[in-house]
Order: C-alpha cells, then sequence, then structure tokens
C-alpha cells in the first residue's frame, strides 16, 4: 500500500490474466479542460481519442505566435497530429521543429542533410527496427519531448503507423496496479536494441555517453498534468526493486495495455505527409508490411525535460 513517498513493494501483486473487456475510460482532455474551438486552421479527428490532421497550415512558412500556440494546443490535446501536401525542405522541417526546442542528434541512426535530421531508408535490404511499441530515447536520461517525422516517399499500400495514447492505458488499469507502480521507477537502455551494431570498444564508449537511465514508471505529464504509463518495450528493461520474475511480469501486462485499439490511431502516409507527435503522451508503431517496396522518411525530435513521476 502507498504511504506517502513509500511503496510497499514487499507483498505479491496478483496480475491480472485477462484484459478488461467491459466499458473503456476515454478521456481525452485533462480533468477541467473544455472543448473550445480553433480560431487558424481546421482540425479534422481521425479518432474519438487521438490523432488529427491539420488542414489550412503551410509549413514552408514561418509559423507566427498565435499559430504556434494553437498548433501546441491541438497537439496537447490529440496527441497526435498529421499534416499532408506538405512538401517542405530539410532546412524547413528543421525550423519548424526549433519552434519547440533545441533539436536533438541521435547518436545511433543514419543522418540525413544535417545532423539533427534522422533519415529512414527503408527497403527490402533494411532492418526493421520500429515495428515495436516504443516511445523515442528513453534511454536518455533526458528523451525526445517531440518529434516530427516527414514521410518522402511512400509505398504503394502498406506502411502506416500507429500511435497510442498512454494516458489512457494509465486510465484503464485495474486500482491495485496504479497503486502499486504510482512512485516505482525502471531501468531504461539503448544496448539490447543498437547494441547488436557496435564492436566492443564502440559499445564501450556509447554506454559511457548514455548510460542507463531511470525513469519514473509513470510520469506527470509537463504541460497536461495526467498520469501517463512511462515504460515501453523497446527500451524499458526492468522495474527497479522488485525481483526479475516479478519485474518481467508487470513489464510485459503494462507493455500490453497498448496494444488495445480503442487507445490508438492508425495513419496511412502518402507523400509529403507529416506526423508531430507528444513523446510523453503516445507510444508509436512503424508497421513493417511493405518490403520490397521502398520508404523514405526523415524525422526531428525536441529535446524534452528529464520526466518526473506522480509521487
Amino acid at each position: 500500500m502507498s504511504k506517502g513517498n513509500y511503496v510497499d513493494i514487499s507483498r505479491p501483486l496478483e496480475i491480472p490474466r485477462n484484459r478488461y473487456t467491459g466499458t473503456r475510460i476515454l478521456r481525452r482532455l485533462p480533468e477541467g479542460v473544455e472543448e473550445k474551438p480553433y480560431r487558424l486552421f481546421q482540425v479534422k479527428p481521425l479518432s474519438p481519442l487521438i490523432g488529427a490532421e491539420i488542414i489550412g497550415v503551410d509549413l514552408r512558412n514561418p509559423l507566427t505566435a498565435e499559430v504556434k500556440d494553437e498548433l501546441h494546443r491541438a497537439l496537447l490535446e490529440w496527441k497526435v497530429i498529421f499534416f499532408r501536401n506538405q512538401q517542405i525542405t530539410s532546412e524547413q522541417h528543421i525550423a519548424f521543429g526549433r519552434n519547440w526546442g533545441e533539436l536533438e542528434v541521435h547518436p545511433f541512426l543514419p543522418e540525413g542533410d544535417s545532423s539533427e535530421i534522422v533519415r529512414f531508408t527503408k527497403d527490402k535490404t533494411a532492418t526493421s527496427y520500429e515495428n515495436i511499441w516504443h516511445n523515442d530515447t528513453t534511454f536518455r536520461q533526458t528523451p525526445a519531448r517531440f518529434s516530427i517525422l516527414r514521410v518522402i516517399k511512400t509505398p504503394p499500400f502498406g506502411g502506416d503507423t500507429l500511435w497510442a495514447d498512454t494516458a489512457a492505458a494509465y486510465d484503464n488499469l485495474p486500482d491495485e496496479i496504479k497503486e502499486r507502480i504510482d512512485g516505482l521507477t525502471a531501468i531504461h537502455d539503448f544496448t539490447h536494441v543498437f547494441g547488436h551494431q557496435l564492436n566492443e570498444e564502440e559499445l564501450a564508449y556509447w554506454q559511457a555517453e548514455f548510460p542507463i537511465a531511470e525513469h519514473p514508471v509513470v510520469i506527470k505529464h509537463p504541460d497536461t498534468g495526467r498520469k501517463t504509463l512511462f515504460v515501453n518495450q523497446d527500451f524499458t528493461v526492468k522495474i527497479v526493486g522488485l525481483d526479475e520474475e516479478e519485474s518481467e511480469e508487470l513489464l510485459q501486462f503494462l507493455f500490453q495495455q497498448i496494444h488495445i485499439p480503442e487507445y490508438q490511431v492508425r495513419f496511412k502516409w502518402e507523400d509529403n505527409s507529416i506526423a508531430f507527435w507528444d513523446n510523453f503522451a503516445t507510444q508509436h508503431y512503424a508497421v513493417a508490411d511493405y518490403y520490397p517496396n521502398v520508404r523514405i522518411g526523415e524525422r526531428v525530435a525536441i529535446i524534452g525535460e528529464r520526466p518526473v513521476g506522480v509521487k
């Protein structure tokens, strides 16, 4: 039982064997926030909970403060927003991202025209590593806060990306699980994801650059204040304070919450489409079903702050 900042992890936790199949809590807005219209562009929802297209913004042009603020509100309310028919350059992509802060340089993924751009060229010869539910770069002490992906070339079919609302995943957990995980932390590590492409010397160097990160299992969202699940199948390896078996069992249960379709939106790419998502409010999954066709994309990510727990 939770007592202040103390969580009793000595007693065994009963992990539900079956997911609850009744009515789910699908709360798009934080408590106390009322729906209000957008004045400067049109918002087209793609699901009741998460994901909306933005119509009427040309990203070739610098953003005014008013448009930037309204886009930020749309991002917080919908968690991932999409733009179509945006024939922007890499420089314009970078400039758009910098509206939200300093851009991240990814240590392991291939660069585009700038070190701040990750370029994904996927065909039958490429290794797929995004077809797993994940948040971006949680192996960092300060993971990416937002990510902006521009797909330049799409396959004729397939290659969709899905996003899941991690606040909804938390909202629908059994009360006993919530009580147990609020206040716990987990270890995040890149080694099993990117370490295989490094030799022994390189691995030692990057492990020194990016030592294991310890983040709360449940974070308080920095803008909305909502409790949000913050463990992912790609980088989260252990819950601190639990033995290996209980940690693995609990993590697998928490990972499975992201798979529930009611919490998801699925986006079908077209050439020159853009997705802009909140990495502290979502996980995403890039479907690898289009080989030997080609998909080419470029991504920038905005450096975030250190995640804060709920206790």
